[in-house]
């Protein structure tokens, strides 16, 4: 989905609709007339792909300015005199005509070729960000809102959610607070903010490195010894995780594996850890003051577990699950280092390195060879075939439609039995300058019914940096970059299958939890041959496809040491809970205790602090960090239940999209997946499916 950073809400709540709507298609024709009249038209779509700096910048003012002048009509209606039309009404259309004048400004910032254009869309990013956090904190137009849902008009499911929704979100910015206590929590946020700012610069400013001899470096490649750095006789090699990384995993010196960790592992010092825990102590004052017994609490609520007890159950009971086959594991390990060191002692320095040994027995998988079947063309071929005829949709290319670059494509999106029109995506998958470099899909309209009875599609766009075709041949992908695209194209494809009536449960504005699980349970496709099948070719002769053997390969290769793999990552989201659910916790030694208990009597090694080079816990996955695992079990379930035993079945691929994907947010999350599977989701289904080739 969008890059990891926090979340644009696009909150806006206004009065006279009409008159809004008006206003800002008016403002927009005229920036952008000139453009539309060359160009395809998209019906349905209204946002602007193409703006210049002036363009931006002014656009930008006029959304301020209207949705100010919306903010004031709706704080002036007499709280005796509220209704659903003056009131819900309003703030519903507001938010639908907004969003994607908002994208069409911001978009640029990550997909424009000049630098004066992305300059300016970053800055009116940050102007809009900073209006709406201002919006939400009127206690003018709150003060309306409340009475409206406190008078109990009786406005449907949806709407209700809506208001519901609207009245939280306004509450927990601080609405309800003294004028005394709404200043302390902005101190709050502006502290916590240039905290998190000084952890990563911590982290970013580190550039600490090792001097080691060939002889300690035994078993790196030859690729990798050959870019090192010569340094009074010996090789100088940087503490980043590009050097670290291959060396756990591939240097034979058990010596240089646990000094390159240590080294690693100390990389946020103790400035770090007193930053965390200062930040820590911060954000539970902030979330007090908003009435929350903690932060983790706070920052749960609106998500799929509610509390933060919820959370520590799931993470506790799943690590016990794992416990027994990450024993096994474990034991495998400790063979295998016996037999090349002589002692069955494993660190923690250890385990990448014998999991890539264990690897190379177990799984007969050249990656090098297994890359010259992913051909690009190929692979978003047989991508886009895939999800038509699972979903039944059809995808239609649109040729002469705006783009920002001439390698942007556009298609519309049809449901294949009634040909309505669903909506469209745009793919920029390849690299160029001055392009956002990670793989991510950023939306550039919400579906939604308009107040005169017409529907906004949904549109959405597929980032990436796929290498561009050489001499006529088509690039090759690695294979965790098919993946990658397949994952982020599920997002796409489940913000396009939304129906809701309200922008705001577009599908990319859910909660975290419930917007990654489509997504996690679709990536399964990837290591089935019926349908990996359908994305390879050898990229001399593409109708030779990718093997049996070979498929079955890269799903064990996934699987295996899964317990060992998903034991670390939850030592880290049981910490990041503790600490955000309980006060005056010494992090370094709850580490310390945790460690051996959940890693099976592996101590955490000594000399490092996990807590001070962690940047999750500090910035960004604060309180939330357990939310993959989440989603990676529901989706687990998912697949198991209804999709394993027929991977392109329509008809059961049509009502998950009818069921999971069209709902959005317009329904708890929890019990859509509820009702789609007829029971409550368990942790079975994932501990089974990906244990059971983990050995």
């Amino acid at each position: 989905m969008e890059p990891r950073r926090r979340e644009r809400q696009v909150i806006a709540v206004a009065g006279a609709a009409a008159l809004v709507a008006v206003g800002l298609n008016i403002a927009f024709s005229a920036v952008a007339a000139h453009r539309r009249r060359k160009r395809q038209e998209l019906p349905g779509f209204t946002a602007q792909v193409n703006l210049s700096p002036a363009e931006i910048k002014k656009l930008a003012d006029r959304i301020i300015a209207k949705a100010k002048e919306t903010y004031d009509s709706v704080a002036a209606v007499p709280l005796d005199k509220v209704s659903f039309a003056n009131v819900v009404a309003p703030l519903a259309e507001l938010d639908a005509l907004q969003f994607p004048l908002v994208q069409a400004c911001v978009l640029p910032r990550m997909v424009s070729t000049s630098e004066d254009v992305r300059k300016a869309s970053a800055e009116a990013e940050k102007r809009l960000d900073s209006h709406f956090v201002l919006c939400r904190q009127r206690e003018d137009v709150y003060r309306v809102i409340k009475a409206f849902a406190v008078k109990g008009e009786r406005i449907g499911p949806e709407a209700t959610r809506f208001l519901q929704c609207l009245v939280k979100e306004f509450e927990r910015n601080g609405v309800k607070l003294s004028q005394s206590k709404g200043k302390e929590m902005e101190k709050l946020k502006c502290h916590i903010d240039e905290l998190n700012l000084k952890y990563l610069q911590n982290l970013n400013d580190f550039t600490k490195f090792l001097l080691l001899s060939e002889d300690e470096l035994a078993g790196m490649p030859f690729e990798f010894l050959k870019d090192l750095e010569k340094a009074e006789g010996k090789l100088k090699v940087p503490l980043t995780s590009y050097h670290v990384t291959p060396i756990l995993e591939h240097c034979k010196v058990g010596s240089t594996r646990k000094q390159v960790a240590v080294a690693y592992g100390q990389k946020g010092g103790k400035d770090n850890l007193a930053i965390l825990e200062n930040l820590v102590q911060l954000r539970h004052k902030f979330a007090r003051l908003l009435g929350y017994a903690n932060y983790a609490d706070f920052a749960i609520e609106p998500r799929m577990p509610r509390t933060s007890r919820k959370v520590l159950e799931f993470l506790e009971e799943i690590s016990e699950q794992l416990s027994d086959v990450a024993n096994r594991e474990l034991s495998i390990l400790k063979d295998l280092k016996m037999k090349e060191e002589g002692n069955a002692h494993v660190g923690m320095e250890d385990l990448l390195y014998y999991i890539k040994r264990a690897e190379e027995f177990k799984v007969d998988l050249d990656i090098g060879e297994i890359k010259q079947y992913f051909p690009v063309s190929l692979v978003i071929s047989g991508m886009l075939k895939m999800f038509q005829d699972l979903f039944a949709l059809r995808f239609d290319e649109t040729k002469d439609a705006e783009v920002w670059h001439d390698t942007v494509r556009v298609f519309s999106v049809w449901d294949a039995s009634s040909s309505d029109l669903l909506g469209y995506f745009f793919l920029d998958i390849f690299a160029r300058e001055g392009k956002y470099c990670h793989t991510c899909v950023v939306t550039l309209q919400n579906g939604c019914l308009c107040s005169n009875g017409t529907r906004k599609v949904p549109a959405a766009v597929l980032l990436s940096q796929c290498p561009k075709e050489f001499d006529g041949n088509s690039a090759l992908l690695r294979f965790p970059e098919v993946v990658r695209l397949f994952h982020e194209f599920s997002h796409v494809v489940h913000h396009i299958s939304n129906r809701v009536t309200f922008s705001k449960f577009s599908a990319l504005r859910l909660e975290g939890d419930f917007a990654e699980i489509p997504s996690l349970l679709l990536e399964n496709w990837c290591y089935e041959s019926i349908s990996l099948k359908m994305m390879s070719g050898f990229h001399q002769d593409i109708t030779k496809s990718i093997t049996s053997e070979a498929c079955q390969s890269l799903k064990r290769r996934r699987d295996l040491f899964a317990g060992l793999k998903m034991k670390q990552e939850i030592l880290l989201c049981l910490v990041d809970q503790i600490i955000h659910s309980s006060e005056n916790v010494d992090i370094d030694n709850l580490i310390k205790e945790l460690h051996p208990k959940v890693m099976l009597g592996i101590p955490l090694l000594e000399g490092t602090s996990p807590a001070s080079c962690f940047p999750r816990i500090a910035i960004g996955d604060d309180a939330v960090c357990y939310s993959y695992i989440w989603s990676e079990v529901f989706a687990a379930d998912l697949f198991v239940s209804k999709f394993k035993d027929d991977l392109l079945n329509q008809h059961a691929g049509l009502r998950f999209r009818n069921k999971v994907l069209a709902p959005g947010g317009s329904k708890d999350s929890l019990e859509i997946i509820t009702d789609y599977l007829g029971r409550e989701p368990s942790l079975q289904s994932f501990i089974q499916s990906r244990t059971r080739n983990s050995l």
